[in-house]
């Protein structure tokens, strides 16, 4: 899950009980503000900040876990640079800190490492503890296959395990046993290699100058800012084309693209 950059992370939807409706019900779940998990800071920030943005815009809370720092595999600027482990980890979590800030999230650090990131007992009960904290009703995640960087799958199935570990009445952990939010994958940097096709289109226009002021709080992946604000432009042209009929006009909207992991539950076809 995640909201700031392209580390392994995921993000949940917040505490903030809307009015339900058959719109808003994925799994019989109240809708909430979104929270992301990551495994390491990448410019994935960069890649689903609108949608956090969007999420606090209305009220929500977003909350952001960072598994890593990224700090072996994310930070090769740094390491060109001269700067040690920790001085590297220090500049990127005040980074995540720093678009956190912009993007008015929440976030929080559990260092478990990267390249690789190692998948634990004590991680994936940490994280079924923040489910069960948290209650998020949207979380966002990696997508399950990534031929160039084995610790985003790696986030992705620590973020999905603990949700379903979280849903269980038996398992041992403080807080309410969780529902079932819908879980997101966000787009990767290598979309066709990582077998993502798109099914949602969420329209960030009005969030995107909150999203390029968290990209710019990452300086150490500074050369994705033109990348993924290309990616919002292009993916602008698909949400106004998906969204109303083929006039040709010039749009200036600004979008992000999603998969679904678990089946819509909906009340009406619409």
């Amino acid at each position: 899950m995640r909201c700031l950059d392209r580390d392994a992370r995921a993000w949940f939807a917040g505490t903030k009980t809307r009015k339900r409706s058959g719109r808003d019900q994925e799994h019989g779940q109240r809708r909430q503000c979104p929270r992301r998990q990551r495994a390491r800071r990448r410019f994935r920030l960069a890649g689903r900040r609108g949608d956090c943005r969007r999420h606090r815009a209305r009220g929500d809370r977003a909350v952001v876990v960072c598994l890593s720092y990224g700090e072996r595999g994310e930070s090769a600027s740094q390491w060109l640079a001269g700067k040690s482990l920790d001085e590297i980890k220090a500049l990127r979590r005040a980074e995540a800190e720093a678009a956190a800030t912009a993007l008015g999230a929440e976030v929080e650090f559990l260092d478990a490492g990267d390249y690789p990131l190692l998948p634990s007992r004590e991680l994936l009960d940490q994280l079924v503890r923040i489910y069960r904290r948290v209650q998020p009703t949207v979380v966002l995640t990696h997508p399950l296959l990534d031929p160039y960087n084995g610790d985003h799958p790696a986030a992705a199935r620590l973020a999905i395990e603990a949700r379903i570990l979280a849903q269980a009445i038996g398992y041992d952990a403080p807080g309410e046993v969780l529902g079932a939010p819908p879980v997101f994958f966000f787009e990767p940097h290598q979309p066709e290699q990582c077998d993502f096709k798109p099914d949602v289109l969420l329209d960030i226009t009005a969030a995107f100058p909150a999203k390029e002021q968290a990209m710019k709080c990452l300086p150490a992946q500074q050369h994705m800012w033109d990348y993924y604000t290309s990616l919002a432009v292009r993916r602008g042209v698909q949400v106004k084309r998906n969204a109303g009929p083929n006039l040709g006009l010039p749009v200036d909207t600004k979008g992000e693209a999603y998969m679904r992991y678990y089946p819509q539950v909906t009340e009406v076809l619409e």
